[in-house]
Order: C-alpha cells, then sequence, then structure tokens
C-alpha cells in the first residue's frame, strides 16, 4: 500500500501557504488573521522559535487551535492541538472497528485529556498531548513513539524489548493495513474528543456514547467544587431550566422516595449530583405501566444553575432467559405515531436508511419512532455539520454523501418512504405500540434468540450468581473465621 499523509500532516503543510497569504493580506474580510505568528522560547536550545497558530473549524467536531512550532537554530520541531471550545456537559466515547483500507482515513481528533486505546493489543495511550490525525496517522505516531529507547531495553531488558518489539511490528501492520480488522476507543471526559463517522453503518462498525462524569473526573478537569453553592452568576442564562420546566420547590431538595411504596404515576424527587457543574439539584422519577408490556421508570434531570438536562427510560424485572429482536414495518404516516421504547441495551438499525445505532449511544428512551429518529438525525447531524459550512477540511464528494443520507432521513421522518425498523435487545427491555393489541400486529414481528457469549459478558450475566450464593458467602466467611 501507498504511504499516505495524515490529515495532520497535511493541515500543518497547508499553514506555510496560508502564513504567507495572510503577510500578502493582514487580515480576511472578516478583520481577523487567518494565521497568527508569534516567537516563541525554544525548549530545545532556549534561542528564539517561531509558533504558528491557527483556529480552524473542522467536520464531525467543532473549532480547534493548530499550533506549529519551529526553531530555526536547532530545526526542532513541534505541532499540537488544543480545542478552543469549553468542556462539554457530558464525556463521550468513541469506537471504530476498523476493517477495510478506506477506514485508515478516519479522521481522529483526541484531545489533551482523552484516553486512546488499541483494543485488540490490550494497548492504552493516556491523557497527553492533543493530536488531529486520521486511524493511519496516529498509529504510525504510537509506533514511533514506542520504538524511542528500544536500543537500550535491547541491552538491559531483553525480555521487555521482545515484547514491546511484537507490539510495536503489530501497530505498524494495522497502520499499513496490513492486519485487519482491529478495534479503536477513544474516551475523553471532557467530551472534546472525535472520531470521523464512516459512510456505510453497521452493527458493530461505530459507536458514540455520552455519559455523566464521575465526581474524580470532574476533579481531574479542574470542576471539582461540590459545594453546592450556587455561582453569583448563571453559567448559561439563555439555557435557564426554569424556561423549560416547572421551577423546583423553593427551600432543601426534598427525598420522598423511602416514604413510601412507590406507586404509577406519581412523582418522587430526590437531591443529586450536576455532571455538568457539580452542583447540587434535583432528579424527578416516575413509575409508568406500559399496556401489553412492563412497568418503566422515567428519570429526568434538571440542574437550575447551569441548565443542563437529561432524560432516561429504564426498565425493571428479571432478567429474560432470552434476547428479543422486534422488526416493525413503517409504511404510512399513522405507523411513525407508535410508541417505542429503545431501552440502553438495545440497538437499533434501518437497513433501507443505512442507518445503525450501537447499544447505549442514545441512552434509554420512551418516544414514537418519528421522535426517535428525529433524535438520531439532529444528534448525528450536529456532530457533522454544526461547524459552520460543513467544516473547513470536508471534501464536496463527502458532504454530497452526507447530504444525501439526511435528506433520505427527513423522508422518512416525513412519511414519504417505507423503511423498516429492528430493534435487538439481549435484556428484551424493548417495545414498540401495537395497533392492534392485544390481537398480533401484522407489521410487527417479534423473535426470542440466544444471546451470544460477547453479550453474556457485557451485560455482566456470565459472573451473576441468583441461587445458591448464601452457601458461597457463608462457605467464604467460615474461611475467614478460620483462616484468622
Amino acid at each position: 500500500m501507498a504511504e499516505r499523509k495524515s490529515l495532520a500532516q497535511d493541515l500543518f503543510e497547508d499553514m506555510g501557504r496560508k502564513v504567507a497569504e495572510a503577510n500578502a493580506q493582514d487580515a480576511d474580510e472578516d478583520g481577523t488573521k487567518v494565521v497568527d505568528v508569534i516567537e516563541s522560547l525554544c525548549m530545545n536550545c532556549h534561542e528564539d522559535g517561531t509558533t504558528r497558530l491557527l483556529l480552524t473549524k473542522i467536520p464531525f467536531f467543532r473549532e480547534i487551535v493548530i499550533m506549529s512550532f519551529e526553531c530555526p537554530h536547532c530545526h526542532f520541531k513541534n505541532t499540537e492541538v488544543q480545542p478552543a471550545g469549553e468542556i462539554q456537559q457530558r464525556g463521550a466515547k468513541f469506537s471504530l472497528r476498523v476493517d477495510k483500507p478506506e477506514d485508515l482515513s478516519s479522521q481522529i481528533v483526541k484531545s489533551d485529556t482523552a484516553i486512546f486505546r488499541i483494543e485488540d493489543v490490550d494497548l492504552e495511550i493516556p491523557p497527553g498531548r492533543g493530536q488531529l490525525s486520521n486511524v493511519e496517522g496516529i498509529l504510525s505516531m504510537v509506533a514511533q513513539d514506542l520504538e524511542q529507547k528500544q536500543d537500550e531495553r535491547k541491552e538491559v531488558m531483553p525480555d521487555v524489548y521482545e515484547q514491546l518489539q511484537g507490539v510495536i511490528e503489530t501497530i505498524k501492520q494495522m497502520a499499513s493495513g496490513q492486519k485487519l480488522p482491529f478495534k479503536l476507543t477513544v474516551d475523553d471526559p471532557a467530551g472534546n474528543s472525535s472520531i470521523e463517522p464512516p459512510s456505510e453503518l453497521y452493527a458493530g462498525k461505530y459507536s458514540r456514547q455520552e455519559y455523566p462524569r464521575t465526581a474524580a473526573q470532574n476533579e481531574a478537569l479542574g470542576l471539582g467544587d461540590t459545594s453546592g453553592e450556587a455561582p453569583a452568576t448563571e453559567i448559561r442564562p439563555e439555557y435557564h431550566a426554569s424556561q423549560m420546566y416547572p421551577e423546583m420547590p423553593a427551600g432543601s431538595m426534598v427525598n420522598n422516595v423511602d416514604e413510601d411504596d412507590i406507586v404509577e404515576n406519581q412523582v418522587y424527587s430526590f437531591p443529586a449530583t450536576c455532571p455538568g457543574c457539580t452542583k447540587t439539584c434535583t432528579t424527578n422519577m416516575k413509575m409508568v405501566n406500559i399496556p401489553h408490556f412492563k412497568q418503566v421508570v422515567l428519570m429526568s434531570t434538571v440542574c437550575d444553575h447551569c441548565g443542563y438536562r437529561s432524560n432516561e427510560v429504564k426498565t425493571g424485572g428479571e432478567v429474560p432467559e432470552q434476547g428479543r429482536r422486534i422488526t416493525v414495518s413503517v409504511d404510512t404516516k399513522e405507523d411513525l405515531s407508535r410508541d417505542i421504547l429503545k431501552a440502553e441495551s438495545c440497538a437499533m438499525s434501518c437497513p433501507e436508511l443505512n442507518l445503525s445505532v450501537e447499544p447505549g449511544t442514545l441512552g434509554g428512551r420512551f418516544t414514537t419512532v418519528e421522535g426517535l429518529l428525529t433524535q438520531v438525525r439532529d444528534d448525528l447531524k450536529s456532530s457533522i455539520f454544526d461547524v459552520g459550512d460543513g467544516g473547513d477540511s470536508m471534501d464536496s464528494q463527502t458532504k454530497n454523501k452526507w447530504t444525501g443520507f439526511f435528506d433520505k432521513l427527513t423522508s422518512a421522518i416525513n412519511g414519504e418512504v417505507k423503511f423498516t425498523i429492528i430493534l435487538e435487545d439481549p435484556l428484551a427491555s424493548s417495545y414498540v405500540q401495537s395497533f392492534t393489541a392485544p390481537e398480533p400486529d401484522p407489521q410487527i414481528k417479534l423473535e426470542d434468540y440466544e444471546r451470544t457469549e460477547e453479550e453474556k459478558e457485557e451485560l455482566g450475566l456470565n459472573d451473576m450468581k441468583t441461587e445458591g450464593y448464601e452457601e458461597g458467602h457463608a462457605a467464604a466467611s467460615e474461611a475467614t473465621i478460620n483462616g484468622s
């Protein structure tokens, strides 16, 4: 395979041309420089070097600052990328399965707070320098970093050298496309990293999950203030919670969950911590009985300080013996109004729309078919086109391909095309409303299937013991007593 340059190298090489344009024309139409050039101290020879700063927008992400340093005395060079936006309200985790050579050109944005993993070799790169590259480029950089001081290891620790050399060769084969498939993940608590979605989506190919940060992650990001005191000024007054939801009762937050048994259609409240600003907020919970299905719990969190809001659906009951696959045909506009419950463990796909949603991507949602597709479209569209006119570096062919995909998805939402929704839930906790209940609906097909070993392991079912666990606990206690 011919050697290709990474997207980062292309951007940095292009900066020289933009610097010349900036010097010829000191300002662009908006009155701002294209590239800022400043003198900086070289940390290698301690002479004066030059740093170029470029603020740009990239597809599938947002604004970033590209920094390139060069020293004319010792010829030391360094490049970095930093997000120009703020820390997001939720963390984000991306995964990509690279199974064909074209995937090696998928763009990757790794911020300085992100953890990069090559799952197949169990290699983890901790948070560090921010990078803008593609799959091939970032794998090549990882291999290059690992090769440093290999000669010294060969002399001092030959065993470690042999093991590490095997990993380096494997990564090089991945970067050149000789060893496929493999899986990459980027986990960023700040939510400022990204992996470009592939043009073809199918089960296990690509996933994007948002999650609330833990207290330790907030502290690591400098958001560890959990005093509960409201800020002097609101962080986002335009998104004040009272404008979208009824205001919560004044005074101390209530906790009425333990007062009585939880009954249907009654709202319960308990204190929580906002994952956005770490201040105290309230989570509301309500149990609803879905006819011909089961009881579910609706949970909604609203922060009155920063305007953060989220809602999820949790299903209860025992774990069934088998998973369930639901196939529903959407033929008319009336079918778009079917109630649909997509559990967090459920994967969704629409073959006619070339759409695949991995488990956990949207969390638990109780809405309609139209509402679910609208949320998928808006979330995906905002991550791709919410950077000006599609981003500075998106080529016209890719842009036209995504535009056609969103046009077809919009036609499906408007009821202009027929399509099929397939919900595959290993916990059988998802549901689609039947228009002929309790009689079978001819447009809905229900199938029970055996869970795979991978699904059992991911759900923790292999380690779950519901019978005879008392005996194991008693044996462990007796062994402890005898040992003491």
